[in-house]
């Protein structure tokens, strides 16, 4: 690199490329030093470069970069998230035109421009988001127009991680951010009935499939973080965890506890469930069961007699269970559901619906997997569980609609709320009306 951009003057920024508020969150000496690296890696870029060729120009610049620079640009991102944290919001979106170019923060569940923030405008941010990932990454950006990766943060002694997709949208950049808890919510507070308990414990249960499922944003890895803390501090045993990418970094307590990130560790969730077959664990825990090759996987290493936890993007349990089977091919069909009924044990999905405090509450429902469950999934009546589920108060499960009407006669909730999260609106509206009447 031929000049240094911390102290090289930016000549050629753009006049609409930084919005500095009359009281900056950020100090304007790490400003200034980020605007003047971004702009050294830009300045250059010929203007009939769009898409990849845009990325692949920024990419060989940055890699052109020294430490010192990437630290400025790392040190002006961090100031960004510790404002996030100072607001309490689990997520960040900047880049591409979808922003224009303002960086907005997910705070209690609404997404909003931060108007105390500098505004960044493209090619700026690919910049910023090619920054923060190593080269190995970026080359995935490019080739895949996705990627997924975790970054973490020391301050003052904590670490604070976080979970990134970064993508193309309209040849440009964009990325999300997800702030991951820095404490593992416990276990307890989740009020679970003992026979929910007793299924999860490897000490009560040692094998079986155990889904938590909900839409994203909807505290999924937050519960399973739960149930692995759980069993780490109770049972003497090892624990896989495969994830895209990691979130919580376990420390072992009484269980050996491994963590393998997909494309750093592992090269794919169906390589990493394999290869943990050959690794003695007693617990499995696959992120996302996102495609057929991983869910004949997990359904495999489950019936060689193992305990798996792992995740789907369903918000009922029914849908859960529906899900898994429609995605291997019609000939595949029945002995999925046969091998599924065997092994399933629990389904829990969750939602955070908005409270009147203007937080939000847990809203659960869990189905327990009892001899007329497997059956029904078996004789491919799954539209017979949600009665069952409804009936089945007494060994632990509830339906989504009834614990949204546990809420709204807490007052947690109104009923408002209560309606709009509901899977089943008219039989949450039974419910409301019968305790009105």
């Amino acid at each position: 690199m031929s000049q240094d951009p911390v102290t090289t003057s930016a000549t050629s920024i753009r006049k609409d490329a930084v919005r500095v508020p009359a009281e900056p969150v950020i100090p304007e000496r790490i400003l200034s030093n980020a605007m003047k690296v971004m702009d050294f890696v830009v300045k250059d870029m010929p203007t009939h470069y769009f898409g990849t060729e845009k990325q692949e120009f920024i990419k060989k610049k940055i890699e052109s970069l020294d430490e010192k620079a990437i630290q400025v640009l790392r040190m002006f991102y961090e100031r960004i998230i510790a404002r996030m944290r100072d607001l309490e919001a689990s997520d960040i979106d900047v880049g591409s035109f979808g922003t224009r170019g303002e960086i907005w923060f997910r705070v209690h569940g609404s997404k909003l421009p931060q108007k105390d923030l500098p505004r960044l405008e493209s090619p700026y941010c690919d910049v910023l988001i090619q920054s923060l990932v190593m080269p190995r990454q970026r080359e995935t950006l490019l080739e895949r127009r996705s990627l997924d990766f975790s970054y973490h943060v020391e301050e003052n002694g904590e670490r604070f991680r976080y979970r990134g997709t970064a993508y193309f949208d309209l040849d440009a950049l964009g990325m999300n951010m997800r702030a991951i808890t820095a404490k593992i919510r416990p276990y307890a507070s989740y009020n679970f009935h003992p026979n929910i308990t007793n299924v999860v414990n490897l000490k009560n249960t040692k094998e079986g499939l155990i889904l938590v499922t909900g839409i994203t944003g909807s505290g999924k890895s937050t519960t399973l973080d739960a149930i692995i803390d759980a069993n780490n501090n109770a049972v003497d045993s090892h624990i896989i965890i495969i994830g895209a990418p990691i979130e919580y970094v376990h420390s072992p307590v009484r269980s050996v506890v491994r963590h393998r990130e997909v494309g750093r560790d592992v090269m794919s969730f169906k390589d990493g469930t394999v290869q943990a077959l050959r690794q003695d664990p007693d617990i499995v825990v696959i992120g996302e069961m996102r495609d057929p090759e991983t869910i004949m996987s997990a359904l495999e290493i489950t019936d060689s007699g193992h305990k798996v936890f792992s995740t789907l993007h369903t918000s009922a349990a029914v849908e859960s269970i529906d899900r898994i089977i429609g995605e291997v091919p019609p000939e595949e069909q029945d002995r999925v559901r046969n091998r599924l009924a065997d092994v399933l044990k629990l389904v829990i999905s969750q939602k955070l619906v908005p409270t009147l405090d203007r937080k939000r509450v847990l809203a659960k429902e869990v189905l327990l997997v009892t001899p007329s469950v497997r059956a029904a999934i078996k004789n491919g009546n799954t539209g017979e569980i949600y009665q069952m589920i409804t009936e089945g108060g007494a060994l632990g499960m509830i339906t989504m609609e009834q614990d949204l009407f546990r809420l709204f006669k807490s007052n947690i909730i109104s009923i408002d709320e209560a309606i709009n999260f509901a899977n089943n609106k008219k039989r949450l509206r039974q419910l409301i009306n019968k305790q009105i009447s």
